[in-house]
């Protein structure tokens, strides 16, 4: 996949600060020094914490200034209570090996040890304040509720300070001094079940804290007598895209007890703005700003954003400010995308997006955020590099949201987000029977909840629509809810009633699918007209387990747990999911692996098995739904269960907790490329896809069906090959071949016209079909009554690679060059060749990492050129590890390095 350089740029920098970041130590408790300026936003970075079971005082007296907090915990500005313990190295031990993590729960009769409030605790430095000014104190969510002293006063109880999403201003000028003030919150336990807080289904443990905190942390609002909020952009694009008008509203509020005029001012995307409103004491209004009364606001031949592959994401500005009589009170700024965003159903009832007006295949995964919530800038913009390097073009957050900072990376990089709300705890309860119902308090915080997040996602060009429900959609009465709080916010994106195949009267029909599997299914499944087969727009799925490399199982898990995952099927696994959880045993996946390769030997067997099958079947996953996206019943959208994982997890991840990519990665990756050729599993056929909108011409594809001893049993060329943009294109069906071994591959290239590579793909096959026991199908699987049989693996002589590295410095990262040869004189294969690259002879994985390509297998007499970029560290020379199926482990030193430039 071709990036281009501003995005080589970026993700350079990401995967520098991330690297950084690891070795970041706990920072000194601090007082939050707040400036004088008029529209000024300080986030509070340093809280001290401590559990109102030790700190037994009232609000009054641990809001004031004389208050001592002698044992009381130093934590980040954005930290649950967990995470803030973490920091704090309250527990010896990793808690995310092994089962370390039990020895924090202790739980009560309700499973939760965090029964009591909490104290968060920071002070506040103002300046001498102006005439006029006000100070605002900006709570962005709290799990699970809270009350708000400030300098021994209660401002706000936990019964209207709740809800992990609703952003609520308080103004507490009128208790405020020059000079050290207090801020507290006595922070209320949470539990997902009964509060619309955040909950972890079977994706990993419990958080011993049920994430209870100010996750998304407080800010310190100053400003003048208007206040400006909520600025928005609404831009509409012409069918030709050759013209945008632009809608821009804004709210200002009087904060005064006398009325004043406020001249409002600014640019959109370098148009200027003005217009003078009479605010009554204590009144909001909506500033509008409209081509109606306003003809220049529209941009002739504008800049359009789109999706990742499909063409650049520019970005526009809007900077507005609220000056009272002639002074400065207030300013508001957002970016914003020009794009368009529609769906409609297929004929078989299935959603169908649209970005500008052209179809996609939407190709995603489900995102996980940290288990303990922890803010952490560069990891997220690494992953980030991850979404990119994959070839993805979607996100899809099943609760869990994130902050403003997860979008603006996905505007930048041209990531699509599909959000909405979560399953299984209090948020679908209301849509179930025997749920914890509903009052009052929770319908306005779902309200308080859709409107904050409405105005925090509707600026994003990446946001491309909302899910009101998941697994199931709401009650009748909360989807109106949702859908008028989203109406009332200019919404003007998709509404989904939820991720499963039901509607609501609001939204109408989800045009999704949710069919399973999430458990073992062989590679073939993903070609079938049922279930989760390549088909409409699939919400989650996936076959289930995802090894991590040896390395990193060693890491996880203890030793006992290491042997139990190779030699004892029905065993229960912690990092597998929750005990209670269908998928706490990896059985189906590791019959699976026992019957195709051949029972494990030992630890390293299995994962060398696993890593294949997991390449294999990813891969599989995502080229289904390429190869139907232009059939009669298409397919429009796979979403794979999941991108990442809150923990280290035998689970769901297309790469590791640890940022180590293993074969999930590099088979959705080959899958994801732009220019892509593959295998059909049910009809044959090779077919190439086109995921950009540019036509290709002059492409030329080689195919080669090859015995388990290298022979070539069938080979054909292609030859001046048109492929429009956008879509598929079969070029040739594979015939039936007679004296196959039963274990054979299948090698596919694809060049473009002047011969350089474009697409190289390897397939490892049996003659012996994976059946499926379809009558038998269930939520999370499909059993099978014969499995492929691919054992002849086993029987392959080792294979002879040849090795050459150099590393050159570029900025802050290093590119190293690798070609692996393959000399004529091999006895076999070298298969499923995996690179890493360590820090020195004995340093550690260079992690975060993005390759070019990985996992490659090779016949004697071909070579490949692959390149990796990491941040660069330290003096030592990179060494690179080269290991294989049937290859020797070798290291080769990368050679010296020296600077280029970008």
């Amino acid at each position: 996949m071709h990036i281009p350089a501003r995005h080589a740029l970026w993700i350079m920098m990401a995967m520098a600060a991330w690297a950084a970041s690891q070795a970041h130590a706990q920072t000194p408790y601090v007082s939050t020094k707040v400036p004088a300026d008029a529209g000024s936003i300080t986030s509070i970075d340093h809280w001290l914490i401590q559990d109102s079971a030790k700190a037994q005082e009232a609000g009054e007296k641990i809001s004031s200034p004389s208050y001592a907090t002698k044992e009381w915990y130093p934590v980040s500005g954005r930290a649950t209570v967990m995470a803030g313990l973490l920091e704090n190295g309250v527990y010896k031990n990793d808690v995310f090996h092994s089962d370390n993590l039990r020895a924090v729960q202790v739980p009560d009769c309700s499973g939760n040890l965090f029964v009591t409030p909490w104290w968060y605790r920071a002070e506040l430095v103002l300046p001498k304040q102006a005439a006029g000014r006000h100070t605002v104190l900006r709570t962005n969510g709290v799990i699970a509720s809270a009350d708000l002293w400030v300098n021994g006063r209660l401002v706000v109880d936990h019964g209207k300070l709740a809800g992990a999403y609703p952003v609520h201003d308080f103004e507490v000028t009128q208790w405020l001094h020059a000079g050290s003030n207090v801020l507290a919150l006595s922070v209320q336990p949470g539990d997902p079940r009964v509060s619309l807080s955040m909950g972890w289904v079977d994706w990993n443990p419990t958080p011993p804290d049920n994430n209870m905190g100010l996750w998304r942390g407080v800010d310190v609002v100053q400003t003048g007598p208007v206040a400006l909020s909520y600025p928005h952009v609404v831009p509409t694009l012409s069918p030709d895209l050759s013209r945008a008008t632009l809608d821009v509203t804004v709210e200002a509020k009087n904060l005064d007890t006398v009325a004043h005029d406020s001249t409002v001012t600014g640019t959109v995307a370098g148009i200027p703005l003005q217009q003078t409103v009479h605010l009554a004491p204590g009144q909001t209004q909506v500033v509008s700003f409209t081509q109606k009364s306003n003809a220049s606001l529209a941009l002739d031949h504008p800049k359009i954003w789109w999706p990742v592959g499909m063409g650049d994401h520019p970005l526009y500005l809007l900077e507005l400010s609220a000056a009272v009589d002639g002074a400065n009170s207030d300013r508001a700024t957002a970016s914003f995308g020009v794009r368009s965003v529609s769906s409609n159903l297929t004929k078989q009832g299935y959603r169908q997006f649209f970005i500008n007006g052209k179809p996609l295949l939407i190709r995603g995964g489900g995102w996980a955020p940290d288990m303990f919530l922890r803010d952490d800038p560069a990891r997220m913009e690494a992953e980030f590099s991850y979404v990119l390097n994959l070839g993805l073009n979607t996100i899809r957050s099943e609760g869990k949201l994130e902050n403003q900072r997860f979008y603006d990376l996905a505007d930048r990089y041209g990531i699509m987000i599909l959000p909405g709300w979560e399953c299984c705890d209090k948020w679908e309860s209301a849509a179930k029977t025997g749920g914890s119902p509903w009052d009052d308090g929770d319908m306005r915080v779902a309200a308080d909840s859709m409107a904050t997040e409405a105005r925090l996602l509707r600026n994003h060009p990446s946001v491309i629509g909302f899910l009101i429900g998941s697994d199931n959609p709401p009650p009748p009465a909360i989807s109106k809810l949702y859908v008028d709080t989203l109406r009332a916010a200019d919404w003007t994106l998709p509404i989904i009633s939820a991720a499963v195949p039901k509607g609501t009267p609001e939204a109408g029909p989800s045009g999704l699918k949710m069919a399973g599997p999430y458990d073992w299914i062989p590679p073939s499944y993903w070609y079938a007209n049922k279930l989760g087969g390549a088909f409409g727009f699939d919400s989650e799925v996936s076959a289930g387990a995802d090894i991590p490399r040896l390395e990193d199982v060693q890491r996880m898990l203890s030793a006992q747990e290491q042997e139990a995952l190779w030699k004892y099927p029905e065993v229960r696994q912690y990092h597998a999911s929750a005990d209670w959880s269908t998928f706490a045993v990896l059985t189906p996946f590791d019959k699976a692996l026992a019957q195709r390769y051949g029972a494990p030997t030992d630890l390293a067997d299995y994962v060398a098995k696993a890593q294949l099958d997991n390449y294999d079947n990813v891969r599989a996953q995502f080229e289904a739904f390429n190869a139907r996206m232009d059939a009669a019943n298409p397919s429009t959208g796979v979403i794979y269960w999941m991108l990442n994982n809150a923990w280290p997890s035998l689970h769901w991840h297309l790469y590791d907790y640890y940022m180590n990519p293993a074969g999930a990665y590099f088979g959705a990756k080959k899958a994801n490329e732009l220019l892509h050729i593959q295998y059909s599993y049910d009809s044959h056929e090779i077919v190439l896809v086109n995921h950009t909108l540019d036509d290709a011409h002059g492409l030329q594809a080689s195919l080669r069906v090859r015995n388990v001893d290298g022979s070539v049993r069938f080979e054909k060329h292609l030859q001046n090959i048109d492929l429009t943009g956008n879509h598929t294109k079969a070029v040739a069906t594979l015939p039936a071949i007679s004296g196959l071994s039963p274990t054979y591959f299948i090698e596919l290239e694809l060049t473009a016209a002047d011969g350089k590579p474009v697409s190289r793909n390897v397939y490892w096959l049996s003659t012996r079909a994976d059946v499926l026991d379809w009558a038998k199908s269930n939520w999370y699987l499909t059993p099978l009554t014969q499995y492929g049989d691919l054992t002849a693996l086993k029987t392959l002589p080792a294979a002879t690679s040849e090795v050459h590295a150099t590393t050159q410095r570029d900025g802050n990262d290093d590119v190293t060059t690798v070609t692996l040869s393959v000399p004529a004189s091999s006895k076999a294969v070298a298969l499923f060749q995996h690179i890493s690259i360590k820090r020195g002879a004995q340093g550690a994985l260079a992690l975060p990492i993005r390759w070019t390509d990985n996992d490659v297998t090779l016949w004697p007499g071909e070579s490949i050129v692959l390149t990796a970029r990491y941040a660069a560290q330290g003096t030592a020379d990179p060494v690179v590890e080269v290991s294989g199926w049937n290859v020797p482990v070798q290291s080769v030193a990368a050679g010296a390095t020296h600077s280029t430039d970008h």
